[in-house]
């Protein structure tokens, strides 16, 4: 009987997963980013999901249950940044555009979210045939630009993982521009020196260096619109910004 106990007690018993590898996963909501990332990272680019255009496609078909493949987004769609998007809507600045797309999922405490915001990136939406940007995951109409950029970095190899560091698998980087096979978000070089990251409930990511001269040349290459994270920013920047303001 003590034995069966015993053995029951150690059923019970809570696990407790280590802390990840801070240069494999993204970083934790309430604390600044870069305070995350030190040590490990000393520079932080936020880039923006754009809003897509489909041109040669029908926008009707981009719901869970017909939503186009990678190939058919990149070869049918266009980009609209959200630089753009503020001078289509009338916004006035990305933390309003930030808080917008955040309320439309749902994603902000009824105290911060903002209904007309939500509205007019729904109307002018509509009126301009545009697709809002998804959250927790690398745009289709990016991907293969940033593994493009990651190769001109010279690698050849990524590694690729969970939100929580759990798994990660080592792709070949050519495999990954001719498939559409990428089913995680974190994207990470052997050596450590590059991290590209999606939080899971924001319409952005994040490429986290030491070398900033290497993050503006991906930022360059792959065109992308954002901002380098100062000492405060957090994952709710927009949120944070605009209370302060307030």
């Amino acid at each position: 009987m003590v034995t069966m106990k015993k053995g029951l007690l150690n059923m019970e018993k809570e696990r407790v997963l280590p802390d990840p590898h801070r240069f494999a996963v993204c970083a934790y909501e309430d604390i600044p980013i870069k305070e995350f990332y030190k040590g490990f990272f000393n520079e932080i680019y936020i880039f923006f999901h754009p809003f897509i255009k489909p041109l040669t496609i029908d926008s009707e078909l981009f719901y869970p249950e017909t939503y186009p493949d990678k190939f058919q987004v990149i070869n049918n769609c266009e980009i609209v940044t959200w630089k753009e998007f503020l001078a289509l809507s009338g916004m006035q600045s990305y933390e309003e555009l930030d808080i917008g797309l955040r309320t439309r999922i749902l994603g902000l405490n009824k105290k911060y979210a903002n209904k007309n915001l939500k509205e007019i990136i729904d109307n002018v939406s509509e009126k301009y045939n545009l697709i809002p940007p998804s959250e927790g995951i690398l745009p289709d109409i990016l991907i293969n630009k940033l593994l493009e950029a990651i190769k001109k970095e010279n690698y050849n190899w990524i590694w690729v993982g969970d939100e929580f560091g759990t798994e990660r698998k080592l792709e070949y980087i050519d495999d990954l521009i001719n498939q559409d096979t990428l089913a995680r978000h974190n994207l990470f070089t052997h050596d450590n020196s590059i991290l590209i990251t999606t939080h899971w409930d924001s319409h952005f990511s994040m490429i986290c260096s030491n070398d900033k001269k290497k993050i503006d040349r991906i930022v360059k290459s792959c065109s992308l619109n954002g901002f380098y994270c100062d000492e405060s920013t957090e994952i709710y920047w927009s949120v944070r910004n605009t209370h302060r303001k307030g």
